[in-house]
């Protein structure tokens, strides 16, 4: 078993005190610099936290925000119950009005991944085969508070639009309860398709992650649906996507960039060091000879 360092537990506590964080902040906390230089690491890293939370029905998992597209990281019970899941904090009318609501986004044949903050707090729990009684006395004021709750909590998130969608820790964690509802999945990443494009074609059932769609589509001739066969829509990027794409090929070309110049000055300093050393080696010879000579000149005049 191994044995975890302070780094290790650096890392766990980050997670646990902060609540998920993009890739990018949490890799800073590891390597404090540039994070592609020190990847393998922090996958080993990871395999090792997680080879150790296993024992408590823990795990430090990664995902993506199907919102934006980035990658982040969290800690997640690996329990099933929802009350495990949202701890102790909420009591049981707010566990029945999160589920309501997540069940409202998660099945939602338009994948839109949202609904409208009018519509959360007027949530129904015909669904739930045990809606609690107290819930019938849960207040309008009850909810506008859970509601806030949960959105601070990243259970859920508030989008550009004002809608509610489902938070980055709900992604993280719901993972088996997306497939335990028969949530459809992402054609290409396998991962719940909460928010996704459809098909185009009415009769297809397949859904794919933009972000997903974005890539998939970038490495084809031919933008097809992977279903049925019928063109995909995606002629044209938005200005958003292509702002985005250059910031990411920015920041990618800059570490690239940097990555290069501390290698060249290295060599550079490699090369300078050779030379410095080479220098005195060299200085040192005529010096001896000298000395040599000097004494083989006084012995001859001896003599």
């Amino acid at each position: 078993m191994v044995s975890l360092s302070w780094k290790h537990h650096t890392l766990i506590q980050a997670l646990i005190s902060r609540g998920p964080l993009k890739e990018k902040e949490f890799q800073s906390i590891f390597t404090g610099r540039n994070p592609g230089a020190a990847k393998k690491i922090f996958d080993k890293y990871l395999l090792e936290i997680n080879k150790e939370l296993s024992y408590v029905h823990f795990e430090l998992r990664a995902c993506r925000d199907q919102y934006d597209g980035q990658v982040c990281y969290g800690v997640v019970n690996t329990v099933s119950d929802d009350q495990s899941k949202l701890g102790t904090k909420y009591s049981v009318p707010q566990i029945a009005f999160f589920k309501g609501i997540i069940e409202a986004i998660a099945q939602d044949e338009a994948a839109q991944g949202c609904i409208s903050g009018f519509d959360a707090l007027n949530i129904r729990l015909e669904n739930q085969q045990q809606a609690p009684a107290a819930f019938k006395n849960f207040s309008m004021s009850q909810k506008d508070k859970t509601l806030d709750e949960l959105v601070r909590d990243k259970w859920l998130c508030r989008t550009s639009e004002g809608n509610i969608g489902l938070g980055i820790r709900s992604l993280l964690d719901l993972r088996s309860w997306f497939r335990n509802n028969d949530v459809p999945s992402c054609e290409v990443c396998n991962e719940a398709g909460v928010k996704a494009d459809l098909c185009p074609n009415e009769g297809c059932t397949v859904r794919i992650h933009k972000y997903c769609l974005k890539n998939l589509l970038s490495q084809r001739d031919d933008k097809v649906c992977s279903g049925c066969g019928k063109p995909w829509p995606l002629g044209k990027v938005t200005k958003e996507e292509a702002v985005e794409a250059a910031v990411d090929d920015e920041e990618e070309n800059e570490t690239q960039a940097t990555t290069a110049l501390r290698s060249k000055k290295r060599k550079q300093r490699s090369q300078r060091d050779s030379a410095e050393n080479f220098s005195s080696q060299a200085s040192l010879a005529p010096s001896s000879g000298a000395t040599r000579r000097r004494v083989t000149r006084s012995a001859a005049h001896l003599n």
